[in-house]
């Protein structure tokens, strides 16, 4: 939190310099605007777009890029029927053939949460047997409290705001984070 009460959110703009940027909160919807108006490529994360956008304003180099380095591409995807023996590709996404395959095997109860979906995404190679397997291994973790990503600052802020408040309305919380992202993060 700032001790500099008082002080109000720059309007985000060419003039302002990379360490101002990195100040103040912004959404990504403004972040990539302002990277189109510079001429900055507006793809990927906010943090990506965020580090090129203050490394344009002080006039230095597009940072590397610290993610792969291409994106990746889907490879055969799985179709129709699958059973438990189906093994699964490299790039097999999170599709509609899983979802059913997965519900005819778990039960309705079934959803692709961040273990399944890392899960499929990193074991090619597996059978969709051994995917069942971990979806009820992973079960009693999936039920605790998730680390909420750096990237939803948003919800990891009401989680926190509603943990201090439990009996906080939902219009109060919204107050409190429009008095927090209009503050300077330092």
């Amino acid at each position: 939190m700032s001790t500099n009460a008082g002080e109000v959110r720059p309007l985000l703009s060419t003039a302002l310099t990379g360490a101002e940027l990195l100040r103040w909160y912004w959404t990504l919807a403004e972040l990539t605007g302002l990277a189109r108006q510079m001429g900055v490529t507006a793809r990927g994360g906010k943090a990506a777009v965020t580090a090129r956008l203050a490394a344009a304003l002080d006039g230095l180099p597009e940072p590397a890029a610290t993610g792969p380095a291409a994106p990746r591409r889907a490879g055969r995807q799985l179709a129709a029927p699958v059973d438990g023996t189906t093994v699964i590709p490299q790039g097999q996404r999170c599709s509609q053939v899983l979802r059913e395959y997965f519900v005819r095997e778990i039960g309705p109860g079934f959803h692709f949460d961040a273990f399944m979906r890392d899960y499929v995404a990193g074991h090619a190679g597996h059978t969709l047997a051994e995917a069942v397997g971990h979806w009820h291994a992973t079960r009693e973790r999936a039920a605790g409290p998730q680390e909420v990503g750096a990237q939803f600052e948003f919800n990891r802020f009401l989680r926190d705001w509603h943990a201090r408040h439990p009996d906080g309305a939902r219009a109060d919380a919204l107050a409190a984070w429009q008095a927090h992202r209009a503050r300077p993060r330092d």
